[in-house]
């Protein structure tokens, strides 16, 4: 089989007439992807943290609240999850709220949906990773936060999550690197971030290898620089002489 390779074909005006080029459509792609990791990126730790402080709390209820979240979006495939996201919840809202969503623009609308999805499963994992630290500490850290007179939210804030986050850290940077490679299911729906883009430029320019080769060198900068980003962010948080560090 003979492949006649045209790495010209990206600096070519695309075919729809926009005035873009396809090279055009993956640094969109790229841009839309980074932002979209980003986003979910900071939705799922916040969302992680909050259940991964419940599940560790005192009484039954926060901690039922924490276990009914993992079970349910750890154990759902993620692509259902994009479907259930899209498709299902905005037929569950008040009718006004849900007609306002569907009408909404749609990039902004698989944008927004994918953030969720991505989120929201992501975070049921550092959910996960973050009860595990936290019960990984002594239990004399919290005993005296309380015996200085520091209240249950302020031990949580000042004491045990700012070591937890560090320990933590070499995981939460493989969560976000699992993100961005998780992005590639929002195409399902209808966004164009990198992988859809790469999709649509082959269907256009019939040059699959080109196509993909470039986009796997686009998740390689992605993630690179996002290794880049958390070992900034460890060496910034890092305290000399605790934990090993």
């Amino acid at each position: 089989m003979s492949y006649h390779w045209n790495w010209g074909v990206l600096l070519q005006p695309v075919a729809t007439g926009e005035g873009d080029t396809y090279l055009g459509w993956i640094l969109h792609g790229f841009a839309t992807t980074a932002a979209l990791t980003l986003c979910a990126w900071v939705l799922a730790l916040a969302v992680g943290t909050l259940f991964g402080v419940l599940r560790t709390l005192p009484g039954r209820g926060p901690r039922a609240l924490g276990v009914a979240y993992v079970s349910i979006f750890r154990n759902i495939p993620l692509i259902v999850q994009f479907f259930i996201w899209y498709f299902v919840v905005p037929e569950m809202l008040p009718v006004s709220l849900g007609d306002a969503i569907k009408g909404a623009d749609p990039t902004v609308q698989f944008f927004v949906t994918s953030v969720l999805a991505l989120g929201t499963y992501t975070g049921s994992r550092i959910c996960e990773q973050l009860r595990a630290g936290i019960q990984a500490m002594s239990a004399g850290q919290a005993q005296a936060g309380l015996s200085m007179g520091f209240s249950l939210a302020q031990t949580y804030r000042h004491i045990i999550l700012p070591q937890v986050f560090r320990r933590i850290m070499p995981p939460l940077t493989s969560e976000f690197l699992i993100i961005s490679k998780n992005s590639a299911v929002a195409s399902t729906i209808g966004l164009l971030e990198l992988s859809g883009q790469a999709r649509q430029l082959v269907d256009y320019t019939a040059q699959p290898y080109e196509s993909f080769i470039l986009v796997t060198l686009a998740y390689v900068v992605l993630n690179f620089m996002i290794l880049r980003i958390m070992g900034w962010v460890r060496r910034w948080t890092a305290r000399p002489g605790l934990m090993g560090e």
